[in-house]
């Protein structure tokens, strides 16, 4: 039976953004009929009240299997290794071994940017952004459709776009966008046609 996953920000003790978790739990288990459906703020219960905690939730059609929570430890990103797959993972299932294998091809980068046909899609972790000097753009075709993103999309800070690997040198930032970091914005220092290099970016910017 398939299983999935949601990631969820613990911040002070509260849940944050807990409805986009929710439209996309629901979401995803609409593809079975007889799916049991809860509320994730009723199995939510942080055991601290103070700082950053990591709360994943794991669900199936049946319900509920666990919840747990960890101290949120942020990864540090200098380079991207731009990849090109036709990958696909419309559902934030548990099982990532086609994403692990593909990350496994990094070589000395530190992150991967993955590509379909030419057009940029996502990193292994996050969304993805671009700031074209007048507004964010973030891929029409993402390879999963993300909380951050879609909140940003309703918020208007984010603009769906058709992004090409060459329009990379049109861009100066960029952005990862996931539940942990929020939005966090990246320099762009230099780049080539199978790498990005960039400055460390500021956690939840």
């Amino acid at each position: 039976m398939s299983e999935f996953f949601e990631t969820i920000c613990i911040d002070e003790g509260k849940a944050k953004h807990l409805a986009y978790h929710q439209k996309r739990y629901e979401a995803t288990l609409k593809a079975y009929n007889d799916a049991s459906i809860v509320s994730l703020a009723d199995v939510i219960s942080p055991p601290l009240k103070e700082g950053l905690q990591r709360c994943r939730v794991v669900y199936d059609k049946e319900g509920v299997l666990h919840v747990t929570f960890s101290p949120y430890q942020p990864r540090k990103i200098t380079s991207l290794k731009i990849l090109s797959s036709d990958i696909e993972y419309p559902k934030k299932s548990t099982d990532r071994s086609a994403l692990e294998e593909l990350f496994k091809q990094r070589a000395e980068c530190d992150e991967i940017l993955i590509v379909k046909e030419g057009y940029i899609r996502d990193t292994s972790i996050a969304n993805v952004a671009f700031f074209d000097g007048f507004r964010w753009l973030t891929p029409k075709n993402p390879l999963l459709a993300g909380t951050t993103r879609a909140r940003l999309l309703d918020e208007g800070r984010l603009f769906e776009a058709e992004i090409k690997v060459e329009d990379i040198a049109s861009f100066e930032k960029m952005a990862l966008l996931n539940a942990m970091i929020d939005f966090a914005i990246i320099s762009i220092t230099d780049h080539t046609k199978d790498k990005i290099v960039v400055k460390q970016y500021n956690q939840r910017a």
